[in-house]
């Protein structure tokens, strides 16, 4: 127990760390409320009030973009219930976003621990990876999965290297264990990215392996790592494989359409366009050691006291209107910043550490920071794009640079424990210490003396088109004006960050000149490392931004609109609410079936079909109409789009007199006069353009079909967001089209007979009904499922086996 007691105080110190981050938010009970995390209440909101009315999880919801899969946006799979249990075991039952905070910690921690480095090294770790600013930043703008899976990742590396250092069933069991966690998690982006780094390191292990001639135990080790990963994608099968299914469907799948229109993608994922879009600035690689090297975050100018010193007081109005950032990416919420000395101590370990183990650091970082840069350095960005599978599906490219901030807080300890093991060679020879000072201390230096010698321009490209625009004195006088703010900004952090440097050399001095031991100077290096790392984060993750829970209720106040709609009895119908951004808010969700919402990867045709109809009819309604006395001037040719996906109410505004109905709208199904096949996608789309949709339907050729006119009448009888009923008398056989968004999975049966569904009109649901009457019912619970769970059952069994076998080895070991 006393071999373990420092491990108990690390873990205690990590604990009081997060939670007196977030000490005031916890005390008054207040929470963050961005825009992501109240976009995922509205979007899960019918799927939240169906599990308290029935016990299970509905894998559809109709609450947003007409319809779609429920994979994406509250993925829970009762198979993973016992690995979320194990998951609030090990972050202790602490409450919202300490947990996270600690676990970020602790993680990080145990890779350490497995290279062997001492308790108090291994803590400072910890803090400096889980403090860099970019985590923090997550959790303000509630990317909190992505934060989860990021968490995850240390300890799932600290397995695979206890596997290569012949620690078999220890390294495997871990690797299987954190590997479930970070898939749960639901960020593959994250897990995709670190597959590199793992790969960097397995080649390290294997240059090692072949000069100790232990190529035997690297074959088997890889072994090993290869049947833990499998183990972690069995337990993960249902969430793994549909994602993978949701994907080829969504929009960051492949595209069927050869049109060249935009916002359509190309032929093999995401359009490259998309893919770079946010790309992190070449020079803006400094902001690793300058948090505002471009000026921060994308917030007012006006909030920042240091550039206000310098304002000119004619340009107040404008300044609200000009952000703090100056960068190349279209906004942010805050730079990636390690740390200053984390970065000094970096650069020693590139210098002082040998072996394999570094150079896979030092490429993995270089590997990171080139990727990020993106649309800035496209040879690299389009090779990995056209031919590093998967690569392409991911958008964001700056955010691969949460490899860099896990190699190089690792790579500092490493040099770092260098340094205090052998404190004879360093007292003997600083060229390290001096080499890494020139580095950082200088570039530093320089832009505190030279602000714009290495941050170029002071004004973005997009800022110096828009003031082209105004008169060339008055843009002149404003462009002076920011180039002096701005400079402000950027100065002060390059002080700070020379400082901070500084009082790192100068802890390092006193333990080379004995003044302090290796605890001690490690002890200040922890509280240098907080003092510094702290204070940057609280600029992007404050008290300020938590707010009262009952803030949520106010967020999801029905307007009188709202109260209007929600009296019609009518169980299934669509809303468009012209109020809001339409395609980036869930608020109409919450309450409505939107035919807008918000979710990063909606489905890809119907994207297209926005962009190709649902915008350009938006546009012709708001032409039209903007009262009920000019309801009339709209005509049914005018939306046959939104007629066809049953749009019953157009809001207009916050008053019950600003809802207008469409009384053009095809109801939730009927029989058509005319079929139309055709052969591809354009051909679908193209022809939806020009067809009455009352009368029409348009089928690819890949479906099987009849082309039977029907006849007779389809009444919805019952609602359910993933099973609805219908009351259907067909006088005469033929196709029906109904105004449900098409999906693989979902069946149509009359008593428990299955008849085929295919899609039509480009995104919906068509049936060839029989004659007669009888109940309809479609319904959404794939097969899929239970076979994934099954199998992903199998997989928990055998990790908790493997797990209780361990246990028990090491209890007849101890006894």
């Amino acid at each position: 127990m006393k071999r373990l007691l420092p491990d108990g105080i690390a873990i205690l110190l990590f604990l009081t760390i997060s939670i007196l981050y977030f000490l005031p938010s916890m005390l008054d009970g207040r929470i963050l409320l961005d825009h992501d995390a109240a976009a995922g209440i509205g979007a899960g909101e019918e799927a939240k009030e169906y599990y308290e009315e029935h016990g299970e999880r509905t894998r559809w919801t109709n609450s947003l973009f007409s319809g779609m899969p429920t994979y994406q946006i509250s993925p829970s799979y009762k198979s993973t219930d016992t690995l979320k249990a194990a998951e609030k075991v090990y972050s202790l039952f602490l409450p919202q976003y300490v947990w996270q905070v600690f676990i970020m910690m602790l993680g990080f921690y145990i890779l350490l621990r497995a290279f062997n480095i001492p308790p108090i090294i291994s803590t400072l770790g910890g803090i400096a990876w889980a403090f860099s600013s970019y985590f923090f930043i997550l959790i303000a703008a509630g990317h909190l999965w992505k934060f989860i899976t990021l968490a995850y990742i240390p300890p799932t590396i600290a397995g695979i290297v206890l596997i290569y250092k012949k620690k078999y069933w220890l390294g495997g069991i871990l690797t299987a264990f954190f590997a479930s966690l970070q898939i749960i998690s639901n960020h593959i982006q994250m897990s995709y990215y670190f597959l590199f780094v793992i790969l960097f390191l397995v080649i390290a292990f294997f240059i090692d392996a072949y000069h100790r001639k232990e190529l035997n135990h690297f074959l088997k080790a890889t072994g090993i790592l290869c049947i833990s990963g499998i183990l972690a994608i069995t337990v993960n099968s249902s969430s793994l494989y549909h994602t993978y299914q949701y994907s080829n469907e969504s929009t960051r799948g492949k595209t069927e359409l050869t049109l060249n229109k935009k916002n359509t993608h190309e032929d093999k994922g995401v359009d490259k366009e998309y893919i770079t879009q946010w790309s992190y600035g070449i020079d803006e690689t400094l902001t690793l050691l300058i948090p505002n090297f471009k000026g921060g975050a994308s917030k007012p100018i006006i909030q920042n006291e240091s550039a206000m010193q310098d304002a000119n007081p004619k340009f107040y109005n404008i300044y609200g209107q000009i952000t703090q950032y100056f960068g190349d990416q279209p906004f942010t919420a805050g730079p990636v910043y390690v740390g200053a000395f984390i970065l000094f101590l970096f650069i020693v370990g590139c210098i002082v550490v040998k072996g394999p183990i570094k150079w896979a650091l030092v490429g993995a970082t270089a590997f990171s920071i080139i990727l990020a840069w993106g649309k800035n350095f496209m040879p690299v960005t389009d090779f990995f794009i056209d031919y590093i599978p998967l690569y392409n599906k991911f958008r964001a490219v700056s955010s691969i640079l949460v490899i860099a901030e896990f190699t190089i807080p690792l790579l500092a300890i490493l040099g770092l424990v260098n340094l205090l093991k052998n404190k004879e060679q360093l007292v003997n020879n600083q060229k390290p210490l001096i080499i890494s000072l020139a580095i950082t201390g200088g570039l530093s230096l320089l832009t505190a003396l030279f602000p714009k010698f290495l941050t170029g321009s002071f004004i973005s490209e997009r800022e110096l088109m828009a003031f082209s625009q105004a008169p060339a004195d008055f843009a002149s006088q404003l462009i002076m004006s920011l180039e002096t703010m701005r400079a402000d900004i950027v100065q002060a952090d390059a002080w700070r960050s020379l400082i901070i440097i500084l009082m790192g050399c100068f802890i390092l001095f006193l333990f080379v000149k004995d003044k302090t031991n290796k605890i001690s100077t490690v002890a200040l290096l922890i509280g240098l490392s907080i003092f510094d790392l702290w204070s940057v984060n609280k600029r992007y993750l404050n008290d300020e931004l938590f707010v009262p829970k009952t803030d949520i209720n106010k967020t999801f106040t029905p307007t009188e609109a709202n109260k209007f709609i929600l009296e019609d009895k009518d169980p299934n119908f669509r809303v468009l609410n012209f109020t809001t951004n339409t395609f980036n808010e869930n608020n109409t969700s919450y309450w409505h079936k939107s035919i807008g919402g918000y979710n990063a990867a909606k489905l890809r045709r119907y994207q297209e079909l926005i962009d190709f109809y649902i915008q350009p009819e938006m546009g012709k309604v708001i032409q039209k109409i903007t009262n009920q006395e000019q309801l009339e001037l709209l005509e049914d040719e005018d939306t046959p789009i939104l007629n066809m996906l049953n749009t019953k109410y157009y809001i207009l505004g916050t008053q019950s007199t600003s809802v207008l109905e469409n009384k053009f709208r095809n109801g939730n199904a009927w029989f058509v006069n005319n079929i139309k096949t055709v052969s591809t996608a354009d051909e679908e789309i193209t022809n939806l353009g020009k067809i009455n949709t009352k009368e029409t339907a348009i089928i690819n050729q890949d479906f099987d079909h009849s082309n039977r006119i029907g006849e007779g009448s389809i009444l919805l009888q019952e609602y359910q967001p993933n099973e609805i009923t219908y009351l259907v008398n067909v006088k005469k056989a033929g196709i029906a089209l109904f105004s449900e968004i098409y999906y693989p999975g979902w069946k149509a049966t009359i008593d428990n007979q299955e008849l085929p569904l295919f899609r039509a009109n480009y995104v919906l649901r068509g049936i060839d009904l029989p004659e007669g009457e009888y109940t309809l019912k479609m319904s959404f619970h794939p097969h899929s499922l239970s076979v994934t769970e099954t199998i992903a059952y199998i997989g928990l069994m055998v990790l908790i086996l493997s797990i209780l076998f361990l246990s028990f080895k090491t209890y007849k070991k101890l006894k």
